[in-house]
């Protein structure tokens, strides 16, 4: 069985529940998170403080995004405990080895202002340097050495993966990807699936005319919910931990309040319908940073 599939409940704040999932090496990650590309300054900090003072217990940020000094500074204001909030990062291509993994981890908590990171993540594979994997066997010493609690990859492909457990016999914790109901990524989400990855999904609710489909639309009115709200329930019915980015309170509270909703399995049913292929996503052979 599939421990990461297990929910528990945190505390709460005001009426909003973050539950839990488990990840493979047995550490709980909140099964919602607060995505933060592409605030900066002022408007970071304060995106991340609401989200924190709303019930929000995980903040997604990275390198190349140029905000963790930010994110840092809104968990501070927040007056929520470090050690209650779940801090994910990610590092660039120029870090791509084991010291180099480690450099990563050391300017990521300068900036966060924090002495250990919840999840480090290599943010792309980045095949043309061919790097990955000793950028992974970083990863792994610092878990080893307590500097972070999980390590994962973001948008590796299963072909990337395989190289990983071959070269290391490890596989990550957690693999993040671009995912939502017009592009279900189902090859990646089977494979993270069968192999104990936990899936997570980046702009889960974007493209924005996605809200707008008659499928999505109907079931939120059936629902008395937002389509946000459905899109967002789909993922964690799915055992999928989204992290949608959001500055404005309302929205914020909306997203986590999609927990309220139970979807039925009719309704998954038409949702899964709606995968339109990944011809559009970014090839991470092609692409990276």
């Amino acid at each position: 069985m599939l421990t990461f599939v297990v929910l528990s409940r945190l505390s709460t704040v005001g009426s909003m529940n973050v539950p839990n999932l488990i990840l493979s090496n047995g550490v709980p990650i909140p099964a919602m998170g607060l995505g933060t590309w592409p605030v900066r300054g002022d408007e970071g900090v304060a995106t991340v403080r609401t989200a924190l003072q709303l019930g929000y217990r995980l903040v997604d940020t990275a390198e190349n995004y140029e905000n963790e000094t930010e994110v840092g500074q809104g968990i501070r204001e927040s007056g929520v405990p470090r050690e209650e909030v779940f801090i994910t990062t990610k590092f660039n291509r120029k870090w791509h080895s084991v010291d180099g993994a480690r450099q990563a981890a050391q300017n990521a908590m300068k900036k966060l202002g924090t002495n250990y990171i919840d999840l480090l993540l290599i943010h792309w594979p980045n095949p043309d340097q061919d790097m990955y994997v000793e950028a992974f066997k970083g990863l792994m010493k610092l878990l080893d050495d307590g500097v972070i609690r999980a390590m994962g990859c973001s948008n590796f492909k299963p072909a990337h993966l395989d190289r990983i457990f071959a070269e290391t016999g490890a596989t990550p914790h957690v693999n993040q990807i671009n995912l939502n109901v017009w592009t279900q990524r189902r090859e990646s989400a089977e494979y993270n699936k069968d192999h104990n990855i936990l899936t997570e999904s980046w702009s889960p609710i974007k493209p924005a005319s996605m809200l707008q489909d008659p499928v999505v639309v109907r079931i939120a009115t059936d629902h008395s919910a937002t389509p946000a709200q459905v899109i967002l329930r789909w993922h964690t019915q799915h055992g999928y931990l989204p992290v949608p980015k959001s500055s404005n309170p309302a929205r914020q509270a909306e997203n986590l309040a999609s927990w309220d909703l139970t979807l039925s399995t009719p309704d998954m049913a038409a949702l899964d319908a709606l995968d339109k292929g990944e011809d559009h996503v970014t090839d991470s052979d092609s692409f990276g940073h």
